[in-house]
């Protein structure tokens, strides 16, 4: 089945603590999605437009809870792979105040198996917009490849390709996790790093000069995201601000994935590169006033009822 926008990476299921302190002191958790690609393409699937996901999943109920989620979604599912062998990844969230500790358990997943075999050639090669990240690149060398691999088969296709760094030097070191994501973004129509992330990528401070940097290399639109202080833009036309929306912050997880993920939305509709990042500073924002990464990615009613508020 054809789709618009295609992405591929590591689902993992989260556990996100309801109540604040260490994991040692909670006894509460709320269930849900989480892995940056998962949530960009549930992002992109409620927002409107047709979505497919390519990754592997254990073979166990923690797959099949993420299998249940793209489907209510209408992520179409057709390469996402159960693998009998290895586990889907997991989790956990907890708080202090406003800051959140993350522990992972995805050593030997079945993301990290992912190989270039697994690439469905045909399937990339009818997608408008194929997207992935750093994370995909840095759980496995096998990933790595299959990354590079599905990125060459979109791009000779006539894909733009949508790439969010998503720096984690937990899993892999400086150097390789730099010279991998620059390589990455000069094959990148969109880029979408966070100011701490391009921090790392390009040993600059400033944000306007980290993004007129990395525009250099090439692609369209380097949308920095600066948290609470909105997003900035470079474009070949330019420098935009793109000015924050005041909100209730509860919880930040996956806001940036919603950003990209809105963005590429809008640009598939047709808007210019200042609004699609209203409309995706919009749907970033709703997606801090609750808990967990997934449920509260807005529908396009909600970002666009946002954006009136604002506009009033």
């Amino acid at each position: 089945m054809p789709v618009d926008v295609v992405a591929l990476g590591e689902p993992m299921l989260e556990f996100n603590a309801t109540e604040p302190g260490s994991l040692r002191e909670v006894r509460r958790y709320e269930v849900g999605w989480g892995g940056d690609t998962s949530n960009f393409i549930v992002a992109v699937s409620r927002l409107g437009r047709s979505a497919g996901y390519i990754c592997r999943l254990g073979d166990d109920d923690f797959g099949k809870i993420f299998l249940d989620l793209w489907k209510r979604e209408g992520v179409d599912t057709s390469h996402v792979i159960l693998d009998q062998h290895a586990p889907t990844g997991i989790y956990f969230i907890s708080r202090r105040g406003e800051k959140h500790a993350f522990t992972y358990y995805r050593s030997g997943s079945a993301a990290s198996r992912l190989s270039t075999a697994d690439i469905p050639e045909a399937y990339l090669a009818q997608a408008k917009v194929f997207h992935t990240s750093g994370i995909s690149q840095a759980i496995s060398r096998s990933a790595c490849a299959a990354v590079f691999r599905a990125i060459e088969v979109a791009r000779e296709a006539g894909a733009l390709i949508s790439y969010d760094p998503n720096v984690r030097l937990k899993l892999w070191d400086r150097e390789s996790a730099r010279s991998t994501i620059l390589e990455t973004i000069r094959m990148a129509d969109f880029v979408f790093p966070s100011l701490e992330d391009a921090r790392v990528i390009t040993e600059l401070n400033d944000p306007e000069q980290i993004a007129g940097e990395l525009q250099k290399l090439g692609p369209k639109v380097i949308a920095l995201k600066l948290g609470e202080e909105g997003a900035l833009l470079a474009t070949q036309d330019g420098l935009y601000h793109i000015e924050p929306f005041k909100v209730d912050v509860k919880d930040t997880t996956g806001a940036g994935d919603t950003f990209a993920g809105a963005f590429i939305v809008a640009y598939l509709d047709g808007l210019d590169p200042y609004e699609c990042g209203r409309f995706a500073n919009a749907a970033a924002t709703w997606t801090c006033t609750d808990l967990g990464a997934v449920k509260p990615i807005p529908t396009r009613e909600q970002v666009e009822d946002l954006l009136r508020s604002e506009d009033h």
